[in-house]
């Protein structure tokens, strides 16, 4: 999955190292004993699996939009990124013995949904998608992250490694503004956009998954109750405002 540079509640979590405390102090072997953590770490990989499949799929899409043949490379170096990302959910779901493909087909209307709803009409509106809408579903993915077991943590963390597509999209992006302000404007209207139709699809699929809304409420993840959630969505909120800043635009 795309993202941008690490949002700062993230590298302050980070520098804190906070003790594990529940299902995120165990391993898989002990925590996956539990049936309903078991459903929703399924869930959740396949949703992510999915999600950078989707990604490797956009990239390579808008490869072709690319003004230069050097952007074309790039982005065709980050869409390789995301399919080896995507190959490590799917060996992973395989290993605990869970069929990636079906694991993965409860997500896929609603992401197809999502990306359809969203497609970019220019190579610009490409880069704030990757850059802003995907940047959000990892910072939750993030925050769901802490309250895994340690293997499982351990891989989603490494798949939503940033792919070098933020740093790419700020410089292109600014450039763009620098050359004509006015596509300041129109930018900032699409990742509003973006912003308001990334989370309405993450709320969604959360709502129709059993497992994984336990999990989210504090079912089976240690502490995390409905308040929690509303400060997770808080922190994804100011963490997309400072990316449009970084961006030039206007949240």
């Amino acid at each position: 999955m795309t993202t941008s540079e690490q949002p700062d509640h993230a590298d302050d979590t980070a520098a804190e190292t906070p003790e594990h405390t529940g299902v995120a102090a165990q391993d898989w072997e002990r925590a996956s004993a539990d049936p309903q953590y078991r459903a929703a770490v399924v869930d959740l990989l396949g949703a992510l699996a999915y999600g950078e499949l989707a990604a490797f799929e956009r990239l390579a899409e808008d490869a072709k939009l690319a003004p230069t043949l050097a952007d074309k490379a790039e982005l065709a170096k980050m869409a390789s990124a995301e399919f080896h990302h995507y190959e490590k959910l799917r060996d992973r779901l395989a290993e605990i013995g869970e069929e990636p493909t079906r694991a993965m087909e409860p997500f896929v209307a609603a992401l197809d949904g999502f990306h359809k709803q969203t497609a970019p009409s220019d190579w610009l509106e490409g880069l704030v998608k990757a850059y802003v809408g995907d940047s959000i579903a990892s910072d939750f993915y993030r925050e769901v992250a802490a309250r895994l077991d340690s293997d499982t943590r351990g891989l989603v963390l490494a798949v939503l490694d940033d792919t070098g597509h933020g740093g790419f999209a700020v410089e292109k992006v600014r450039a763009a503004i620098d050359a004509d302000p006015r596509v300041g404007g129109r930018l900032a209207l699409w990742a509003r956009r973006l912003m308001g139709e990334a989370l309405s699809q993450s709320q969604r699929v959360v709502a129709d998954r059993d497992a994984l809304s336990t999990m989210l409420v504090g079912g089976v993840a240690d502490g995390f109750d409905l308040a929690e959630v509303g400060r997770m969505f808080s922190r994804i909120t100011e963490a997309h405002t400072k990316r449009m800043a970084a961006l030039g635009l206007a949240a």
